[in-house]
């Protein structure tokens, strides 16, 4: 394990804690402290660099410059799911939470790393790119429904005539920037045959618009290799059961470990779907029949339908109703 360098990430800064000669470091999160610790790292590792890993968990936008970086210097990493390295961390007896002891723990944490898992990070500048565009229509959105919000509010109680004027203006205006982010999108996947035909295979289901479809394109894109399984896991629709011997059954449930993206961009798809398809209208109907709740079986559809544009996605095809799709472990 000499050669593990643990990074605990932070908005602001990097705590190092590097194996060789147990030396910790605190660093800025930016280029300029990325290009300090390699050439620390160079210096002590000499010509051992190429077996260097680096460990760290992924914390959203504070991690991605780092992962950027690795990719650029072609630095080994291995990017540790932040349960999992809770639940290590935990089984090491480590319950103080400090930014320089997580990085001591994280140096230790190669032995949970699983074949394939060590790697330079790969970059698909697409990838990046749908992503950022998404995060900000997001974002966007959001803004859009706190201003109806207070609209509504202010209207209800027949408020003040310039803010509610002022906020009609703005959620107009919110709409248009919307409308303009998933131009870009949609420009970007029709720059290419090969995108243009994977987004229409997907949007070939009934329910899929436009949003959803672009969210899905992205989520394949993002994980060529991913089979059903994992791609499920990744959207964090993948069941999970707690026991705890006889006492504790709470039953199964979904993991919710995935993007929240997915899972939000998808539930209007759903309600389409079980509308208007007969085949998800089918698989919802008889769920309901078994006793399931609705958000149970809505959530059920939702992995069908997951794991059947993903089908359509790898093998390049479009959507048949006539055909049934695969079977999908159901939810309590």
């Amino acid at each position: 394990m000499s050669n593990c360098i643990g990074i605990d990430v932070s908005k602001a800064t990097i705590n190092i804690h590097i194996q060789k000669n147990s030396q910790d470091l605190v660093l800025e999160n930016s280029l300029k402290g990325f290009k300090s610790l390699f050439s620390k790292v160079k210096k002590i590792y000499k010509k051992e660099i190429e077996d260097v890993i680096f460990i760290f968990e992924p914390t959203g936008s504070y991690s991605e410059a780092l992962r950027k970086y690795c990719s650029d210097k072609n630095i080994k990493c291995f990017i540790i799911n932040p349960k999992q390295f809770s639940n290590y961390a935990k089984a090491l007896g480590e319950e103080v939470k400090n930014d320089i002891n997580d990085a001591r723990v994280l140096s230790k944490a190669i032995e949970l790393a699983k074949e394939g898992q060590v790697k330079v990070p790969v970059l698909n500048e697409d990838v990046e790119h749908i992503k950022e565009l998404m995060s900000f229509y997001k974002f966007t959105k959001k803004q859009t429904t706190q201003q109806k919000n207070h609209l509504e509010s202010l209207t209800s109680k027949d408020g003040d005539k310039f803010s509610i004027k002022e906020l009609q203006k703005s959620i107009e205006e919110s709409k248009k920037q919307e409308l303009r982010i998933i131009e870009q999108v949609q420009t970007l996947i029709d720059s290419t045959d090969e995108y243009r035909a994977a987004y229409k295979n997907i949007t070939s289901i009934k329910g899929i618009g436009q949003i959803a479809g672009i969210a899905l394109f992205h989520l394949f894109l993002k994980y060529p290799d991913a089979n059903q399984r994992q791609i499920t896991s990744l959207a964090g629709l993948n069941p999970i059961y707690k026991q705890s011997g006889s006492s504790i059954q709470s039953g199964y449930r979904i993991s919710k470990s995935g993007s929240v993206l997915y899972r939000g961009l998808l539930f209007m798809a759903v309600l389409s779907a079980i509308q208007y398809d007969k085949n998800f209208q089918s698989f919802y109907a008889h769920l309901k029949a078994k006793g399931k709740h609705s958000t149970s079986a809505q959530i059920a559809v939702m992995r069908k339908m997951i794991i059947t544009a993903h089908s359509l996605y790898k093998n390049n095809r479009k959507y048949d109703e006539n055909i049934n799709t695969q079977k999908v472990v159901e939810v309590e």
